[in-house]
């Protein structure tokens, strides 16, 4: 069902170092890390020109020259893609204020703003016409997406009154008031974004919002729990793109029906090998007879072996698993090895 006034402006803030994500991100941005089969950014493009999105800014700062190689001028979605990039970090918030000069001058005028790691089914039309619903006389100033969560303790909480509105965003606490918690996607009025100091290191969690709050200004939960995902670890990785494959979670970057494994063109697999469990692998990947690779993520020209096990895990542009070793919840970095033979502690990380 389609849904009115759409957006015409997004921010996608892309400037983490992905810490987490290490050694996946010693050469590369996580955001253009492959899940589901294709760099994950494509994913938010998709759904936000899927939402009715023109215009997509994309807030950028470590190995900011990466990004447009990739993903164009936004031809391919049917919208424009912009990029800013950050000279210094300037926090979630001074990130979002950055980018002003990009977005058009209509004070009124929504500005979805997404940020570069969480994976979302929720629906993001329902959300907007939402934002776009008067509150007794009033327009909405910002609106969040929210999602209730079981143990809330690991999160801030943002509690709600009976119309909706955000009464506050409370750190982690031991008895959390609320069981809502922040899903990283919101949708602000154009006016909003400007009253962020500019050139400032400033918090969208732990400033602006708790500050307009403070001010009174209009600001509202939209609670939809549908899939969501923060990709910010490579076990995280891996499990998005399992759910992309396996049809648990749905993306327009990638309309296709579920699958045990997804392997794109130009790989080659042995008609011995055995892949599964929402199993990606990517071009130039070679995997030789026999292995077996489960819920993994092979990444562009990586080589697993005759008789290899690889489960759970993440090999990385270029890495090699030798024959017969046995990777279980392993990360491999760029051109990283594994010998034969080999069984690396699970979990472990290899690689710069």
């Amino acid at each position: 069902m389609s849904h009115a006034r759409p957006p015409v402006e997004a921010v996608i803030v892309a400037g983490g170092f992905g810490t987490r994500l290490l050694p996946l991100t010693a050469n590369r941005p996580k955001h253009l890390l492959e899940v589901g089969g294709v760099p994950f950014l494509e994913h938010q493009v998709a759904r936000l020109a899927a939402a009715g999105v023109q215009h997509v800014v994309l807030a950028t700062s470590y190995h900011a020259d990466q990004f447009a190689p990739v993903l164009g001028d936004g031809s391919r979605w049917g919208i424009r893609l912009s990029y800013v990039q950050e000279q210094e970090p300037l926090g979630t918030a001074g990130a979002i204020r950055n980018v002003a000069g990009a977005l058009g001058d209509d004070p009124e005028g929504a500005v979805v703003i997404l940020n570069g790691d969480v994976l979302s089914g929720h629906d993001l039309a329902a959300q907007l016409e939402d934002f776009e619903t008067p509150r007794d006389g009033r327009a909405v100033d910002v609106s969040l997406h929210l999602v209730k969560v079981e143990d809330p303790r690991a999160f801030g909480c943002v509690p709600t009154d009976a119309d909706g509105r955000v009464t506050g965003f409370l750190e982690k606490m031991d008895e959390p008031v609320s069981d809502q918690v922040n899903a990283g996607c919101y949708v602000f009025r154009r006016r909003v974004v400007d009253t962020i100091p500019a050139g400032t290191v400033v918090s969208v969690e732990r400033e602006t919002f708790p500050g307009l709050v403070a001010d009174d200004a209009l600001v509202v939960g939209y609670v939809e729990n549908a899939y969501w995902r923060d990709v910010g670890t490579p076990a995280a990785l891996v499990a998005a793109s399992r759910d992309l494959v396996t049809g648990v979670a749905t993306s327009a970057a990638t309309p296709r029906e579920a699958e045990v494994a997804w392997v794109a063109d130009g790989a080659e697999v042995d008609p011995g090998a055995v892949l599964s469990h929402g199993t990606t692998v990517l071009a130039g990947v070679r995997v030789g007879a026999d292995a077996v690779v489960s819920g993994s993520v092979l990444m562009p020209g990586a080589t697993v072996g005759a008789g290899a096990l690889v489960r759970d895990s993440v090999v990385g542009p270029g890495a090699v698993v030798g024959e017969g070793a046995q990777l279980d919840e392993v990360t491999l970095g760029d051109r990283a090895e594994v010998a034969s033979g080999a069984v690396p502690e699970p979990g472990s990380r290899v690689g710069r």
